[in-house]
């Protein structure tokens, strides 16, 4: 009489060789390990998918939605060791403002630089004065993207950070 059949089944890393598994034992090992690899895929493949679609936030590609121009922009001021860091996003309704955008980010972080560059401090202190700056921003983003693409429906622009050091 013989006993049971006794096989080597080194299935996982780290098992020292020479370890047995019954043939039921060494089935189920193969299986969990099949299923914790197939349950790790299908956790960590949608946050892989959204890390790469570089995180726009706020809305599907079709409708209307949020676009953060990155990185911020950070220029110096008409006083000397002063600075303005500011952080822009888009709202923007549809694929092609989005398209547009992202082919004319070179021309648009451009006019911005000039735009926001040697201004004195005193022009942007109150409230007032940062919304007229908001609103030439608006102008220059929609000037920019007409003259290429044609592109009227940027909804607005809105300074998510706008530090003066």
């Amino acid at each position: 009489m013989t006993g049971p059949s006794v096989k080597s089944c080194v299935i996982v890393p780290g098992i020292p060789k020479g370890f047995t598994y019954t043939g039921v034992s060494c089935l189920l090992t193969e299986v969990s390990v099949r299923t914790f690899f197939l349950i790790f895929i299908l956790l960590i493949m949608p946050a892989l998918s959204y890390a790469n679609s570089g995180g726009e936030g706020g809305g599907d590609e079709t409708g209307i939605g949020y676009m953060e121009i990155t990185p911020k922009f950070t220029v110096n001021l008409a006083e000397p060791r002063k600075y303005l860091l500011i952080n822009l996003q888009l709202l923007v309704e549809g694929p092609e403002i989005r398209e547009a955008v992202k082919k004319n980010m070179p021309a648009i972080k451009h006019e911005l630089i000039m735009l926001f560059s040697g201004r004195p401090i005193e022009s942007l202190q109150t409230v007032e004065q940062r919304e007229a700056l908001r609103q030439e921003t608006l102008d220059t983003l929609h000037k920019v993207l007409e003259k290429s693409d044609k592109v009227k429906n940027l909804q607005d622009v809105f300074f998510t950070e706008f530090l003066i050091n």
